[in-house]
């Protein structure tokens, strides 16, 4: 099975700019979009032989999920089941037969960290959740998680310490999620692979010279990962300041 994951920074835009194309091309079973910041009468996007779920937020222009799939899943779940968290649309579960599909674009701590104690908190719930599905059957969990894991994840580790995506606290929740019994599947595969990155700032040209963040992630259940296959970033493709991020699965 194939999945792609992209933060499209607000999908009208995207559209714009070659969405559609990429969508159809890359083919993929499962396709999440973070990002999205619009509302479900705001936009008319179907694709042949896909089903869309759209989760969005209460605040319009902000945030937002969407998940299109080609397999019809046995159930959908928008939120965590916390109302402290989810009135900003940021994960959809999909349930199907062998395992859960999770899209979720986690909270920026924002620039002068104003966001990071709840972003802590929301880290916490959000691994109590995963860890809950994951005693049913395996997960696949992937999005913006706003988070550089380690410094081979960003172009300048030294300067960015301590900065938004990259502080200790942000770094340590990410460790605690994988200790916890899961997978980065790019690590995975690729654990000394360098400038490989998900994100770019548009400012001082950036992209061009590779200056980015692997912020984009698929992360897996520890039980599923002799069943990787191929976990792919796509530079390459623009549309938004991130690009997409795949996966392939036996499964």
């Amino acid at each position: 099975m194939k999945f792609i994951s992209w933060n499209v920074n607000g999908i009208r835009a995207c559209i714009n700019k070659g969405f559609t194309k990429f969508f159809k091309e890359i083919d993929a079973d499962i396709f999440c979009i973070q990002e999205t910041k619009c509302q479900p009468e705001q936009i008319d996007l179907e694709f042949e032989g896909y089903q869309a779920y759209y989760y969005s937020a209460e605040r319009k222009g902000y945030s937002g999920t969407a998940i299109y799939t080609k397999i019809k899943p046995q159930a959908v779940t928008y939120g965590i089941g916390k109302p402290e968290h989810d009135n900003e649309g940021r994960v959809i579960t999909l349930e199907f037969e062998d395992f859960y599909m999770v899209t979720v674009y986690t909270p920026n701590s924002k620039r002068e960290l104003e966001r990071l104690e709840y972003r802590q908190v929301w880290e916490d719930e959000m691994r109590r959740y995963l860890l809950k599905l994951n005693t049913k059957k395996p997960v696949i969990m992937c999005g913006d998680l706003n988070v550089a894991h380690e410094e081979i994840d960003l172009k300048n580790p030294k300067t960015n310490r301590g900065n938004a995506g990259f502080t200790d606290e942000e770094r340590e929740k990410m460790t605690e999620l994988l200790k916890a019994g899961f997978i980065d599947t790019f690590r995975y595969l690729y654990p000394d692979k360098k400038d490989a990155y998900s994100w770019w700032s548009y400012m001082g040209h950036a992209r061009e010279k590779n200056i980015g963040w692997r912020i984009d992630y698929f992360i897996v259940s520890d039980s599923i990962k002799e069943k990787i296959k191929e976990a792919t970033i796509y530079p390459e493709v623009y549309g938004s300041d991130h690009c997409p991020v795949g996966l392939e699965l036996e499964i």
